[in-house]
C-alpha cells in the first residue's frame, strides 16, 4: 500500500485542502480526518475511527462523485446505497488527473515542474468551475504546451461529436504573466467550455459576452501576450 502523499509542494496542499473543504460541504463530518493518497489499489477507505484516506485525484471530481465517497465512508450508509456509492466512486478516472506509482524524471510535462503547472491549473478549474459554473462543467484534461506560442490557451473541440476535448495554456503565458492573468486566460477558455457543453459554437458573439461579464473577465477577443497580441479564433484559441 502507497504511504499517503506528503504537502511536497503547493499543488498537493492546495488539493488537499479543496478536497477536504468541498468533503465537508457535501456532508463530511467536521471531526474526521482526511488524508490524500495515490495508492492504485484503494482508492477510498476509512478506519473507523474518523480518518477517511482519498485519492489525490478526486479533488477534480464533480460533486456528485464526492457525495458518494461521504455515502460510501458514512457508518450509517445501508449495504445496498454503499455498493452503489462504491460504482461512482470508482467510476471516476482519477488517474487522468493524478498518476498512481512513482513519478517519472524527464523535461515537459512529465518533468516536475510541467506537472506542478498542470497541478495548478487543475485545481484553478475546479475552483472556477464551482465558482463561476456552480460545478456543472465537465472536468476536462488540461495540459501546457511548449509549443504554443502565438495564443495565450485553447479549448479544443471534437469536430465530429462537438465535445470539449481538452484545455491548453502555453508555457511562455505561465511563465511570464502573473498568475491571475493566467486564470483569467483559464476561466475565458472555461467559458467557451460553457458555451460548447452548452451546444453553442465557441465563439465571441453576445452570449460568450454575456458570461464573460457574470464571472468578471473582460468580455474581449484580444489579450496582450508580450511582445505581440493574440487573437481568439472560433476554436477558442486566446
Amino acid at each position: 500500500m502507497s504511504p499517503p502523499l506528503q504537502a511536497e509542494h503547493p499543488a498537493v496542499e492546495a488539493d488537499t485542502a479543496l478536497l477536504e473543504r468541498r468533503l465537508r460541504t457535501l456532508g463530511l463530518p467536521r471531526g474526521s480526518t482526511v488524508r490524500v493518497h495515490a495508492n492504485r489499489t484503494v482508492m477510498v477507505s476509512t478506519n473507523g475511527r474518523g480518518e477517511v484516506r482519498v485519492h489525490r485525484g478526486y479533488a477534480y471530481a464533480p460533486d456528485r462523485v464526492l457525495e458518494a465517497v461521504v455515502r460510501f465512508v458514512s457508518p450509517r450508509t445501508h449495504h445496498r446505497d454503499r455498493v452503489l456509492a462504491r460504482r461512482t466512486v470508482v467510476a471516476f478516472p482519477v488517474e487522468r488527473y493524478v498518476p498512481s506509482g512513482p513519478r517519472r524524471r524527464g523535461h515537459g510535462p512529465s518533468s516536475p515542474r510541467g506537472r506542478t503547472d498542470v497541478e495548478q491549473l487543475r485545481a484553478a478549474h475546479v475552483e472556477l468551475n464551482h465558482r463561476c459554473f456552480d460545478g456543472r462543467l465537465s472536468t476536462i484534461p488540461l495540459r501546457v504546451s511548449n509549443r504554443m506560442t502565438t495564443c495565450l490557451g485553447a479549448l479544443s473541440v471534437d469536430r465530429t461529436t462537438g465535445a470539449a476535448q481538452e484545455i491548453v495554456i502555453s508555457r511562455r503565458h505561465l511563465e511570464q504573466d502573473p498568475w491571475q492573468c493566467v486564470r483569467d486566460t483559464l476561466l475565458h477558455e472555461m467559458v467557451h467550455q460553457w458555451q460548447v457543453e452548452h451546444g453553442h459554437p465557441a465563439d465571441h458573439g453576445s452570449r460568450f459576452k454575456s458570461k464573460a461579464r457574470a464571472v468578471g473577465i473582460v468580455p474581449a477577443a484580444r489579450m496582450r501576450l508580450q511582445p505581440t497580441t493574440h487573437a481568439v479564433s472560433s476554436s477558442g484559441r486566446m
